[in-house]
């Protein structure tokens, strides 16, 4: 698996619960889960579902800081390997896990191979009423928003209408 396909794998997962219209959503728990999880390439069984809602959970706490505790993402981890495979090309490394932890397993190393490749660039949307994450891409790294025509363009709404309230 490569940088780009470990990014859309993991802000996927990390992305799997949206504020709508101001309300939670949670496409792990949602009507169509099952679905949703056979498209990244799950079985889509509930013990899956289950654990990559944990990974997540866990994942989303420690990017926004709210806690440093890995246990759950060791414990994923405990349960599988990666074997090498040699051939002319050269090393391929192989996950091999329970079927029902394979998902979460792959998350938490795309969410690894990200934070190493691309060091503080995954973050959490600055719009504090957001709940999606970002990969900042851009070349000073300093991109804050999910997505500039929707959390970028709200919060510079605010901050100009509370400029302009100040002003009157």
């Amino acid at each position: 698996m490569g940088v780009a396909e470990d990014e859309e794998l993991l802000l996927a997962v990390l992305n799997s619960a949206p504020v709508l219209d101001g309300r939670p959503t949670d496409a792990l728990t949602a009507e169509g889960a099952t679905e949703w999880i056979r498209a990244l390439g799950g079985r889509g069984t509930g013990e899956e579902r289950d654990h990559v809602r944990r990974v997540r959970d866990t994942l989303q706490r420690l990017i926004r800081g709210e806690s440093s505790d890995v246990s759950g993402l060791a414990a994923v981890l405990d349960q599988a390997r990666l074997r090498p495979t040699v051939s002319p090309a050269g090393v391929s490394w192989e996950l091999e896990a329970a079927p029902d932890g394979e998902l979460a397993a792959r998350v938490v190393l795309a969410w690894s191979r990200v934070s190493t490749e691309l060091p503080r660039r995954l973050r959490p949307c600055a719009n504090e009423e957001c709940n999606l994450f970002l990969i900042d891409h851009s070349r000073p790294g300093t991109a804050r928003w999910c997505s500039m025509a929707t959390c970028g363009n709200r919060m510079k709404a605010r901050t100009h209408a509370r400029k302009q309230r100040s002003v009157g």
